[in-house]
């Protein structure tokens, strides 16, 4: 799946001097200079406009559709800031939580919109072994890894390129990790590309290559909340393509069980209010559902997330074998954007992943990425109503 192959259009890119727009629902309403149109016709475009954050310039790149949706998209940690999208009646709302402006991220525990690796997820006691050596990472989530440690790959500074295609408003970034970085082995060069297309489609795609074998797990940490940031997800209507799930011990590790979903509050294979349940659930939803048992490289539909109140409606598609599901247990009332306060189970993540852990569990599926092989990843959210 590559959209990029497309017959290309003659671009100009002009270098613009903004200054950076507080990411709310409010901030649909900012100026902004159009950089690249991609196809005047087709409603498709980027804009760029520049930010701060850690004392240097950053980017913040906006895709935006013929039916008004907008992604915001920032060459600092691949973060997304806001993501605009139309409810029933055709009002446009940011649907994903985000701190005032790119500083925030810097100093983020949360990894709101955040792209995450090399390892999203965990890895116990941030220790795994490949060929007989032992490498150590970071314990920066009490004893565990979590999300490629203290310095992952949402707090770096990414390369961006706009993508010239007659069919999206497209953006790729990469990064070059060291040999080493956050103790992970081999030189990683990393691509992700974001598209928006006018089927309402937004896609992610990873590619990733190694100088010496290593472990991969590459996703987005997007919290979302349907109602426009107006209420808790506990009324959002989920449906999880999955029949399994990984139990987890008290640190949220993978005990390395399988195990049905079947007659548990982990049962999403028909739809569910999230708080229907949650409260049989021991610290709330904070788990990885098993929609494959291994790499197959094809896009399945793993989740649909329905709203009532705004008719929105977000699937999620990945070729991926698992997707985690988290109910945003840790958020706890300390940040306040816009007026608005993110108390507990006020967004939710989906995110497309190998299984926590799997560096440590030969069950399940394979982290690995070896030289001369390509590490590939791809995610599609699809935003409608009902």
């Amino acid at each position: 799946m590559n959209l990029l192959k497309s017959n290309l259009l003659g671009l100009s890119v002009m270098a613009l001097a903004l200054s950076f727009y507080a990411c709310s629902p409010k901030s649909s309403e900012k100026s902004e200079t159009t950089e690249e149109v991609q196809d005047q016709d087709k409603g498709l475009e980027v804009t760029v406009a520049n930010a701060t954050v850690e004392g240097k310039e950053a980017q913040i790149y906006t895709l935006k559709n013929a039916n008004g949706i907008e992604v915001d998209v920032s060459n600092y940690g691949g973060v997304i800031p806001r993501m605009v999208v139309p409810d029933r009646d055709g009002n446009l709302e940011n649907i994903v939580l985000h701190y005032e402006d790119l500083e925030g991220y810097s100093t983020s525990t949360n990894y709101f919109g955040s792209t995450v690796g090399r390892y999203a997820n965990r890895i116990a006691k941030g220790k795994f072994s490949l060929d007989g050596e032992e490498y150590t990472l970071a314990t920066n989530d009490d004893t565990n890894h979590l999300h490629g440690g203290d310095k992952g790959f949402n707090k770096v500074f990414w390369e961006a390129k706009i993508e010239e295609n007659e069919d999206i408003a497209g953006l790729t970034l990469t990064y070059v990790s060291p040999d080493g970085e956050e103790g992970y082995p081999g030189e990683l060069t990393t691509n992700v590309t974001f598209e928006l297309n006018n089927d309402n489609e937004f896609l992610i795609s990873f590619e990733a290559a190694t100088s010496k074998s290593t472990v991969v797990n590459l996703t987005h940490h997007g919290y979302f909340n349907l109602s426009g940031l107006k209420e808790t997800i506990l009324d959002h209507e989920l449906t999880i393509f999955a029949d399994h799930y990984t139990p987890v011990d008290a640190t949220l590790i993978p005990t390395g069980e399988v195990a049905p979903v079947e007659g548990t509050p982990f049962d999403f294979t028909s739809s569910h209010k999230i708080g229907e349940r949650i409260a049989q659930v021991e610290g709330g939803y904070d788990h990885n559902y098993v929609v494959k048992k291994e790499h197959d490289g094809k896009m399945a539909k793993m989740v649909e997330l329905y709203h009532e109140g705004s008719g929105r409606v977000l699937e999620v598609y990945a070729d991926s074998p698992a997707v985690q599901f988290y109910s945003g247990n840790f958020l706890d009332g300390t940040i306040t954007v816009d007026g608005v306060t993110y108390d507990q189970y006020y967004g939710l993540c989906l995110e497309p992943q190998t299984f926590p852990n799997s560096p440590n569990e030969e069950s399940f599926p394979s982290a690995r990425l070896n030289p001369g092989e390509t590490y590939t990843h791809n995610i599609k959210y699809h935003f409608g109503v009902k």
